[in-house]
């Protein structure tokens, strides 16, 4: 019976999830077509208007002449090359922007502005990329355990001050979320707004859309051919992503069990059944070694 009752609540609760999620998205279709679909209308309105323009300016040009140069204009960008200035552009493949690209690929953020052309460069892509993501989540991972020591050392540090517990894991995971969110989401935006000319709205949606690893590549660190930038800029960003990463890692991993205690509270059954879950396992354990010593 009580078996029953687990597997009708975890049916219960998956169905619940799926239609959470699908729902989720269709909203998030419907609100982004809402936003979006006009002002992509009126950009193509305008981008045939300029042509029409450039076509009238330079008549000794015809329109399927200019389709070509767009087209080119198209690829160069597809392969990393900015059509904007010359040819005297820094490199996108110098050290610190190879080294930024590498801590892309294995962070799978994947902005899209810039890949190998080569085939040489794709193949060696694909490999390093199946050693490097699991290299790096291991990474995270252990990053992760460093902080929730460093956490734990300063939840200790204040519970000798103020003897109550749980008040001083509140306190200690606010100020870990606080200083990070300073040291990550906040100082990280301002530095990038003022290199960038971007406003604060768009360097913090640079650094959010990083390191949720969704990467669109409309707003990318360092690839403006008009500015000068410190040879190490963009490795520094790199180094940036990967502890950001972990940061944020450690407090979903809070979250979701900040999360799951409060559906305990809310919901002692869910509590109720895991304690049965896990004493049905143990009973299913000695049972078997049981066998196994009658079979001796």
């Amino acid at each position: 019976m009580a078996k029953f009752r687990s597997v009708r609540v975890n049916v219960n609760w998956t169905a619940l999830l799926i239609l959470a999620h699908f729902t989720y998205l269709l909203v998030g279709a419907i609100i982004f077509q809402i936003l979006e679909r006009e002002a992509e209308s009126n950009n193509r309105n305008h981008f045939q208007l300029e042509k029409l323009h450039f076509l009238a300016n330079y008549t000794c040009l015809d329109g399927p002449a200019l389709e070509k140069f767009v087209k080119v204009i198209l690829v160069a960008w597809e392969k990393g090359v900015n059509p904007s200035g010359n040819s005297t552009n820094p490199s996108n493949w110098d050290f610190s922007s190879s080294f930024f690209f590498a801590g892309t690929v294995v962070t799978t953020i994947g902005y899209g502005n810039l890949s190998p052309s080569t085939m040489s460069g794709q193949v060696f892509c694909v490999f390093y990329a199946l050693c490097g993501i699991p290299l790096n989540l291991a990474f995270l991972k252990q990053l992760g355990k460093c902080l929730t020591i460093h956490l734990g050392r300063l939840e200790r540090g204040m519970v000798a001050v103020v003897p109550h517990k749980r008040a001083v894991e509140a306190v200690a995971v606010s100020l870990f979320f606080i200083s990070g969110s300073l040291l990550f989401l906040v100082i990280p935006p301002l530095l990038f707004s003022y290199v960038e000319g971007w406003t604060f709205g768009e360097g913090f949606y640079f650094a959010f859309i990083t390191l949720s690893t969704i990467g669109f590549g409309d707003y990318v660190v360092g690839t403006d051919p008009g500015k000068e930038y410190i040879s190490l800029y963009r490795s520094l960003a790199g180094i940036w992503i990967i502890f950001a990463l972990a940061w944020l890692a450690l407090i979903l991993n809070m979250g979701a069990r900040i999360m799951e205690n409060v559906v305990v509270l809310t919901h002692p059954g869910f509590k109720k059944q895991e304690e049965e879950e896990a004493e049905e396992v143990v009973e299913e354990v000695s049972s078997c070694k049981l066998e196994d010593i009658s079979k001796i």
